[in-house]
Parts: C-alpha cells; structure tokens; sequence
C-alpha cells in the first residue's frame, strides 16, 4: 500500500507572503483574443531577434569554451565594461568594478535583502511601489513601511518625518516613470532624498530598469550622483526592457562593501548569471548599435503611449484622472469615487480586456479605484479596440447595478 506523504510544513515566510496578482491576471488572459493591458511585457515585434541571433550565433562560434563553462560571480568583464561605459554617457561616472552583474535586476533585490535586512528590519517604499518587491522584502522577513506621495511622487518632508520615526534599514525607489504609476521624480526631490539618507544614516535602492524608454521631456539625475547619496545608494539596471526579458539579464551598481556582500549571497543563489547570455549581451551592444534601436522604440512606444491616452478621455467613466507619463510603460488611472477596480475585472476579462487593479501595489491602506494600465504590447488600433471593449464592460457593470 503507498502512503501519501502529507503537505510539506513550510517556512513562515513562504507562507506569509502572497502569490503576483500581476502573475495571475496574466495567465488569466492568455487567450489570443484578450486585449491585455495588465503585464508590463515589451512588445515581442520591437525585440530584435535577428541582432541577439547574431550576437549567439558569433560568440558560440568564436568562444564555445568559454561562454558554455562556469564563470565569474561578478560578471563578464567586457559586460560589466560596456554597462559602464554606457552609465559614463548619461552622466554617472562608472568603473566596471563598480559593478555586479545579475540575473535580471529582480535577482538585485533578492541579494540587497539578504545583506541588508534581518528579519523585522523596516524598508520604505513609495506608496503605491513595484509589486515584486514587496513579495522580496516580504520574503526576508522585512516591515514594509508607506511613504506617502503625490503626483510628483515621494514627499521629502514627510518620509523624513517616517524615517526619524522608524529607523529604516533601506529606502527603495523607482524615481524614473515608476511601476505602477509612471511618475518621475523631479531633481528637487531627488536632492532632498538624498540629503535625508545622509542625515538618516539610511541606504538607497534605485531602480531604473525604465529610464531609457523616454518620449518626451529631459531626463532627470540620478540619485546616485548626487554626492550626498554617492556613499550609500544601489542602482539598479536591466536589460529586459531595451534586449530582451528572457536573457534575464541585469546588474547592481554599489559601493565595494555592499557589492561585496552581494557577490558572496549570489554566490550563494546561483554562481554566476549565464555565461552564455552575457557574452551574448556584450557582443550584442558592441556592434547592434542598440541606442538606435532603444531610438525606435520610444518612437513606437510614445505613439502607443497617446493612442491610450485618447482612448482613455472618450473611453473611461465621467469622473476618472490619469496621468500622463514622459516615457516608461505605464499610465496610472483613478475611477470615479465608489468604483472598486478589482471587483470590477471579473466583468473587464468577460469583455476580453484586462487591466491590473492597483490595490495589491499599495504597502499602505489601498485605493480601491486606481488600475494600472500598460501601452506597450499593442498597436494603436489595438488600444483603441481595447478601450472600446473597457467601457462597454463599464456601462454593462453599471447597467447591471
């Protein structure tokens, strides 16, 4: 007789934090005929696959020793060099040992939690934040603390106030058109962030894996060059966005104590990112000329990122804001007061569409109108089909109330 064996008792943390709703809502609408606005996926025709084909098919032809073996936890060298010498060009003076390659800047945060926090440790984060990382600092066992913010994003005066009060071990930001909202962080606030980590004694996670996707407006500073923040901010890079996803490719910029503790907790999760895909990253930025191509998709992108835009003033329920981001993937929207986004998306999927509530972004108490919505996987006429199928899910829900 075979005896089942019982369910695997398991760890407090696995068992605290909860499942991506981002995660769900895309397997949700899988379906071909589903005009999804929920994942924040680059549109697969702009990948370009034939320039990342050629860049494996000539570092597998010219070095299959090398880029099929084990490799170095810090990263290829000549990656790590191309990275900083592109980071050199949009202002941020960078020497390649400055940094450490990972495997897509997810990986980042996992290795930043786990040389910086100890469990009950406190983490700031804008309110609402990245989804994912509030998985992360759940999973280390972290108090996630709100900061609040407006449409400019983070106010300075009161995360001082929070940080004063609560003693944070990290700060994490998305300072340049931020997920969820798409909001940028104007250089006032970025200067006084980093005059309160100072003072604070606190450390900074940036997060810039958007930041080249700008279609309109100047490009801000980073909080890393401010000199104030130079000694204790981590940015954060990816080339999911630019590349391609699925090379899960991203690296860490730190100063050397830190990025020394995160090389021995990398050593610890996976050796080393794929060597393979890092040479083929770095051949691919040799000679791809990738910020043409970065050039075209913001070209493509701006133009997607209007067509949503005009749809959501003809589309939405009288009452509804949105913003209006310079560049990234995604607008922020408010439904009037008395809608609640989530329970609406059952009636949203049934018209074949779909949209991310913004409630699961919040650290803080929620609001239950905001939903996320991302422009960049469809064509123009494909969002505006898109925001027809939204509102007639909105009449038909408010017909039926």
């Amino acid at each position: 007789m075979t005896t089942v064996a019982a369910p695997p008792a398991l760890a407090a943390r696995a068992r605290s934090v909860r499942t991506s709703p981002v995660r769900e809502i895309l397997a949700l609408t899988a379906r071909p005929e589903v005009i999804s606005f929920a994942g924040g996926l680059p549109a697969p025709e702009l990948i370009d696959a034939a320039g990342i084909r050629r860049a494996y098919d000539q570092v597998l032809t010219e070095e299959p020793r090398r880029v099929l073996q084990y490799s170095t936890t810090e990263g290829d060298p000549e990656l790590r060099a191309a990275v900083a010498t592109r980071l050199g060009r949009r202002g941020l003076p960078t020497d390649p040992d400055e940094l450490l390659v990972t495997t897509g800047s997810q990986q980042a945060l996992t290795l930043l939690a786990s040389a910086l926090l100890d469990p009950g440790d406190a983490v700031v984060v804008e309110n609402p934040t990245y989804l994912a990382v509030l998985q992360c600092f759940g999973f280390a066992g972290a108090r996630v603390l709100a900061a609040p913010t407006d449409d400019q994003g983070i106010l300075p005066d009161q995360l001082a106030e929070l940080i004063a009060r609560e003693r944070p071990r990290l700060l994490y930001l998305v300072p340049t058109f931020q997920n969820p909202t798409g909001r940028t962080i104007a250089a006032d606030r970025r200067r006084a962030v980093a005059e309160i980590a100072a003072r604070q004694d606190l450390w900074i996670v940036e997060d810039d894996p958007y930041g080249e996707l700008r279609y309109e407006g100047t490009a801000q500073p980073w909080i890393a060059s401010y000199p104030a923040a130079a000694d204790r901010t981590v940015l954060l890079g990816s080339f999911s966005k630019t590349m391609a996803p699925g090379m899960r490719l991203g690296w860490l910029r730190a100063p050397a104590p830190l990025r020394r503790a995160c090389v021995i907790a990398k050593q610890a999760a996976d050796l080393h990112t794929s060597t393979v895909d890092q040479a083929a990253a770095t051949r691919y930025l040799a000679e791809a000329d990738p910020d043409a191509h970065i050039a075209r998709m913001c070209a493509v992108y701006g133009q997607r990122r209007d067509a949503m835009l005009a749809g959501l003033a003809e589309e939405l329920p009288a009452g509804s804001s949105w913003n209006r981001p310079e560049g990234g993937m995604f607008v922020w929207a408010r439904l009037p007061a008395g809608h609640d986004a989530t329970a609406l998306l059952p009636a949203v999927v049934a018209h074949d569409v779909a949209y991310v509530p913004g409630a699961p972004f919040f650290a803080g108490t929620p609001d239950p109108a905001t939903l996320r919505l991302s422009f960049t996987a469809h064509a123009p006429e494909r969002i505006a089909e898109g925001m027809t199928r939204l509102a007639r899910a909105f009449a038909g829900r408010a017909a039926a109330g």
